[in-house]
């Protein structure tokens, strides 16, 4: 088995986990658990797993059939900014049950599809192509982020762990995407990452001697860079004014600008 091999069974092995664990959570819910508003305007519990579900069966799409993902990709362009929402609308319209079997359903052919990307194939997107295991990790990213927006719509934590490391490296990669999203310039040189994992493990990206750094906590570099948490709320200590700008407009999914969070109240 090669490296990139490994790499993409071990981040699916990742998602399947983050998916269980959320599945987990949602799985006891009654009609009203499911009707529970969640931090997202306008979305509640089944709005959060309908949009799981769809974006895990779009990506299995495009990890499979191209040319009908490319089909897909030109009705997004038809209704850029209400795309996303409309579905997680339609999707939540079902029973809670259909919700949660559709759901199981699609995850479990997208990780088997993503195991059999051959080596070197670009899986397509809204976005650039990407790797069978840079879509994995885009998946475990969401489903992370989502997970939390539901965690606190029922007023309840998910254990953090160190699969948050794709997540954090997706942040650290969407740097420069965080600035042009935005209108700006993205810096030239680059950062030093150096974040605690949940495990206790150091991880770090970029140049020991970099002006501009970020450190901290994994878990708090993932929440701002999904924009789950308000900077404030956050345990993170950035050395430089390019460090600083960046930490106001952080984003790691694709999209126009979030609005991010409020900085929760005492």
């Amino acid at each position: 088995m090669s490296d990139g091999q490994a790499a993409v069974l071990g981040v699916v092995a990742d998602l399947e986990a983050e998916s269980a664990q959320l599945d987990a959570l949602v799985a006891g819910l009654d009609d009203a658990g499911w009707a529970t508003p969640t931090p997202a305007p306008g979305w509640t519990v089944a709005h959060q797993i309908a949009h799981l579900a769809w974006t895990d069966e779009v990506a299995a799409i495009a990890a499979t059939d191209p040319d009908r993902f490319g089909e897909l990709l030109g009705e997004a362009a038809n209704s850029v900014a209400t795309y996303v929402d409309d579905a997680a609308e339609a999707g939540a319209a079902a029973p809670v049950g259909e919700i949660l079997a559709g759901w199981r359903a699609v995850r479990e052919r997208l990780a088997d599809a993503l195991r059999e990307v051959p080596a070197g194939v670009k899986v397509p997107w809204f976005g650039p192509p990407m790797s069978a295991a840079s879509m994995a990790t885009a998946r475990l990213m969401e489903t992370w982020a989502h997970g939390l927006d539901v965690a606190d719509g029922l007023g309840v934590s998910l254990p953090p762990t160190d699969r948050i490391r794709g997540v954090a490296h997706i942040g650290v990669r969407t740097r420069d995407f965080a600035y042009l999203v935005n209108g700006r310039t993205p810096p030239t040189e680059p950062f030093h990452y150096a974040l605690t994992a949940p495990s206790g493990e150091l991880w770090t990206w970029g140049p020991a001697d970099a002006s501009n750094s970020v450190r901290g906590s994994a878990l708090d570099f993932c929440l701002l860079v999904t924009q789950r948490r308000a900077l404030a709320d956050l345990d993170l200590d950035l050395t430089g004014a390019d460090a600083a700008e960046w930490s106001g407009i952080a984003q790691c999914f694709a999209g126009p600008p979030g609005p991010g969070r409020q900085p929760r109240q005492n």
